[in-house]
């Protein structure tokens, strides 16, 4: 196996994923970019360890939300503001519009960190990563069936939350 090779085609591409996913938990960024570099060499340090591992993406995700977890607990983090360009629609020719999208971005972003942990981490694969269920349970620990609840009363949840703001 040439582990520079999968290393450099199925890992480091997951780098923004993993912050992304990883800023769900802990709510600040550098924390999350730590949490990003140190699951990176983790996995490379654990590349002979690559063929035992039942789905590679499940794994490091799973190693992801526990060293985020990990993270959380011993630096009792509070709520974080949301980064600048967090995937802001760069693209707009209209400033007004990107203006109004930002802005529209920020509310929703704020709103799912009121969630509960698990809320929140399950809508962030789902609905913003676009990750199956059985990925998302694979990836958490969950069952399928807590994964579709977890779902289900977080996107309840934002819906009551954003009803006068949006």
């Amino acid at each position: 196996m040439n582990y520079h090779q999968v290393f450099n085609e199925d890992v480091f591409p997951l780098r923004d994923k993993l912050y992304r996913f990883s800023l769900s938990i802990v709510r600040k960024n550098d924390i999350a970019e730590d949490v990003v570099q140190e699951i990176l060499i983790k996995v490379w340090d654990k590349r002979e360890d690559w063929e035992k591992w039942r789905n590679m993406n499940a794994m490091i995700y799973t190693m992801t939300k526990n060293l985020s977890l990990d993270k959380l607990k011993s630096k009792n983090n509070q709520l974080y503001t949301i980064p600048e360009g967090y995937d802001t629609p760069a693209d707009s020719a209209n400033p007004v519009q990107r203006v109004i999208s930002m802005d529209v971005e920020c509310i929703i972003h704020k709103a799912i960190g009121t969630l509960n942990e698990i809320q929140r981490m399950v809508i962030q694969l789902r609905d913003i990563e676009g990750h199956t269920y059985q990925e998302i349970a694979d990836m958490t620990d969950l069952t399928m069936a807590q994964v579709k609840v977890n779902l289900h009363r977080g996107r309840l949840e934002l819906r009551d939350k954003l009803k006068n703001k949006l």
